[in-house]
C-alpha cells in the first residue's frame, strides 16, 4: 500500500518537486485570534502523510490554561476534506469547548479526488504524527503549549471515524471521549485490500466511545452504497464489550451516511463524559468514570422493539452485549434519539451581547445553546418583531441551523455573519433594538438590547 499511495503522490510532483495543494482547499475562512492555523505540506519521506494538512484551532477566549482539545474530524473524498474548514468556526461545537476549558480543533486533510483516503484516516500512515505536531506549534502560536499535552475527545465522519476511533486504540491515556459516526477502525482484513487490522486490546480500556450511525446504512436497510457500515460498527462493538470496555451504539432511525441530528446526542455525551473524566491538574491522568453512573441497555436489533436503559446496577441481561451510557440523563437523550432524534431540551439559550447599530447595521455576538444550538435569531424593535436572521434557516440533513450544516457536520461555507440591514424606511427611528437567540427546539433566549437612540 505504501508503494501505491508513494505512486499516487508522485502524480502531484515534477521531477521529484511537490506542488501544493490548492483548489478546493484556498478558500478557508480567515484564522485570527481567537483562531489559530498551521499548515504542512505533502512529504516523500516514508512513513509520513502524503497529502498536506491544514489544521485551525478555536481558544475559548478568556482561558487561562486549557484542559484539553475537542477534535472535529472530517470524513473522506474532496467534498467532506473541504467542509473540514469551517469546523472550528462551529457556534454548537464552540459552546462545549468553552464549558470544559478546551480548544476546538479542526484538520482538513488536502486528500485529491479520487484519492486513497486510507493514506490519511488510518493514523499509522502519517496522520497521528502530523496531528501531533500541530498540537504542539498550534500551541506556541496562540501561547498555549499546554496544548501539546492536554487530553483529546475525538469526534469522526466516515473515514473521520476510522481515524478517531484508531488514535483511541493507539493512544488510550490521551482520549477522555470518542464518537464514531459511520466509521470505525477495523480488527478483521477486508477481501481486496491491504488495510492493517489493529489489534484487539488485551485487556478494556477506559474511554468512553459511541458507535452512531445512520440505520440506511445497513442496520434496517440491508442493502445500497453504504450498507456496509454497519457489520464493521458491529464487529469493533463486540470486541471492545467482551473486555468491558465503555462502548455503545445508537442509530439515527431518520438517516443513512449524512450526520443528521446526532449533534444533539454526541454534545450532551461529551459533556457528561468530559465531566467526568478531565482531571483538575493537567499532569493528573484522566479520571475513571464511575460505574455507580452507569445505565446499561441491551444491543439495539433491527426490526425489534427498543429495550430502554436502566442503572448499571439493575441491568439482568447479558452485560457482553449491552450499550454502556455514562449516566441517567445521557440514557433518556440516547432512548428519544434512538425513536426520533427530538432529543429533549428545557433551557433557553443564552442572550445575545455586544448589540450595536452602526449606521444601518445591527450587528451582535452570541453563544449558542450547549444543548440544542442556534436555529435563528429575531430582531424586536420596541418589543415589536421586525425580521428574523436567517429569515429561512435551513439544514439539509436535520434541525435548521443559522449556520448551516454540511455534510461532514460542519457550517456552511461562507460562514453565516451575525448581521442584520435595517431597511431605509426604518432609519431614523429612535427606540430600542433587541436581538434574542432561538434555539433549535424553539426556545427564546432573554434580549441582548442596545438603544436605537444612542447610535
Amino acid at each position: 500500500m505504501r508503494i501505491l499511495a508513494t505512486l499516487a503522490l508522485l502524480l502531484l510532483t515534477t521531477c521529484g518537486t511537490l506542488i501544493a495543494q490548492h483548489a478546493p482547499y484556498d478558500d478557508p475562512p480567515t484564522a485570527e485570534p481567537p483562531y489559530y492555523r498551521v499548515r504542512y505540506e505533502a512529504s516523500l519521506v516514508p512513513g509520513d502523510l502524503i497529502y498536506p494538512v491544514s489544521y485551525t484551532v478555536w481558544i475559548p477566549p478568556r482561558v487561562a490554561k486549557l484542559r484539553g482539545v475537542i477534535v472535529h474530524q472530517h470524513g473522506c473524498g474532496e467534498g467532506s476534506c473541504r467542509s473540514g474548514q469551517t469546523g472550528a468556526f462551529d457556534l454548537h461545537w464552540q459552546a462545549l469547548a468553552r464549558k470544559h476549558d478546551c480548544a476546538l480543533l479542526s484538520p482538513v486533510y488536502e486528500q485529491p479526488d479520487g484519492a486513497d483516503c486510507q493514506m490519511w484516516c488510518d493514523p499509522r500512515n502519517g496522520s497521528d504524527s502530523a496531528f501531533r505536531k500541530s498540537l504542539v506549534d498550534l500551541g506556541a502560536e496562540s501561547g498555549h503549549a499546554e496544548l501539546a499535552t492536554v487530553p483529546w475527545a475525538l469526534w469522526g465522519h466516515s473515514g473521520g471515524g476510522h481515524w478517531a476511533g484508531g488514535m483511541t486504540l493507539l493512544h488510550p491515556q490521551r482520549v477522555a471521549a470518542a464518537w464514531l459516526r459511520s466509521g470505525v477502525p477495523l480488527f478483521a482484513a477486508i477481501e481486496g485490500r491491504s488495510i492493517e487490522p489493529y489489534r484487539v486490546p488485551d485487556a478494556p480500556f477506559d474511554v468512553p466511545i459511541m458507535c452512531n450511525l445512520g440505520t440506511k446504512e445497513g442496520f434496517t436497510v440491508k442493502d445500497g452504497r453504504f450498507a456496509g457500515v454497519w457489520p464493521p460498527n458491529e464487529t469493533f462493538f463486540n470486541r471492545l464489550r467482551d473486555i468491558d470496555s465503555p462502548i455503545a451504539v445508537s442509530v439515527d432511525p431518520l438517516t443513512a451516511h449524512e450526520c443528521g441530528n446526532q449533534r444533539y446526542l454526541a454534545i450532551p455525551w461529551f459533556d457528561a463524559c468530559l465531566s467526568a473524566r478531565l482531571p483538575e491538574k493537567q499532569e493528573d491522568p484522566l479520571k475513571v468514570i464511575s460505574g455507580q453512573t452507569a445505565w446499561l441497555a441491551p444491543l439495539p436489533v433491527a426490526g425489534e422493539e427498543l429495550v430502554p436503559p436502566v442503572p448499571a446496577t439493575e441491568f439482568t441481561g447479558e452485560r457482553s452485549r449491552s450499550i454502556w451510557l455514562p449516566n441517567r440523563s445521557i440514557a433518556i437523550a440516547w432512548t428519544q434519539y434512538m425513536t426520533d432524534t427530538a432529543v429533549i431540551d428545557t433551557s433557553p439559550p443564552p442572550a445575545p451581547t455586544r448589540v450595536e447599530l452602526k449606521g444601518n447595521e445591527l450587528t451582535w455576538e452570541a453563544e449558542a445553546d450547549l444543548e440544542s444550538g442556534i436555529s435563528h435569531f429575531i430582531i424586536e424593535f420596541q418589543g415589536n418583531a421586525i425580521a428574523k436572521v436567517p429569515e429561512k434557516p435551513s439544514n439539509p440533513f436535520g434541525r435548521p441551523l443559522f449556520q448551516g450544516l454540511q455534510y461532514s457536520d460542519t457550517p456552511q461555507a461562507p460562514l453565516t455573519p451575525m448581521r442584520y440591514r435595517l431597511d431605509p424606511t426604518e432609519l431614523g427611528q429612535t427606540g430600542r433594538y433587541d436581538v434574542r437567540t432561538v434555539n433549535t427546539v424553539g426556545l427564546i433566549s432573554a434580549a441582548g438590547n442596545r438603544d436605537g437612540e444612542e447610535n
